[in-house]
């Protein structure tokens, strides 16, 4: 069996320190002081459509109710907020910052099969739900068949 000493060098775990620290800086922009800036944020939305309605799914954790806009204009849906980052721990003690904070806009065109006029909002759990109730004209029919007998 060979044992191998290798001898540690410093200055590759400063290189990888430095890679950690390139990979994060993506999230981050430095202002001329040195201090992180949070840059820009999206929450994330997922879609889905039912028989009846158009169902719109947002994660916005830590946001109050007070803090998310919700409108519709032109057939078009646009969610805006804002998570503010927490005043009452001293910014000089945080080690990592990885949330986004600040101002986020999404929109989203919707289709003329919706009732804008009929949308219901609920906030649980960090979780923003819309439903959007498609018009009536729109919901698929079904046509019952009539049979008569000896074909009269």
């Amino acid at each position: 069996m060979n044992n191998t000493l290798t001898r540690w060098d410093q200055s590759r775990g400063l290189a990888l320190q430095e890679e950690m620290n390139r990979l994060f800086e993506g999230n981050f922009a430095r202002d001329r002081s040195g201090h992180a800036e949070l840059a820009a944020w999206a929450p994330a939305v997922d879609i889905y459509e039912t028989e009846n309605e158009l169902v719109v799914k947002a994660d916005l954790p830590d946001l109050q109710d007070k803090d998310i806009d919700i409108r519709v204009e032109n057939n078009t849906l646009t969610i805006r907020g804002e998570r503010k980052f927490e005043k009452d721990v001293n910014e000089d003690n945080y080690l990592r910052v990885e949330r986004a904070y600040g101002s986020f806009v999404r929109s989203f065109s919707l289709p003329n099969t919706l009732s804008p006029e009929n949308i219901r909002a609920d906030y649980r759990n960090g979780v923003l739900t819309l439903h959007i109730a498609k018009r009536e004209e729109s919901k698929p029919k079904q046509i019952k068949i009539s049979v008569s007998a000896n074909g009269k």
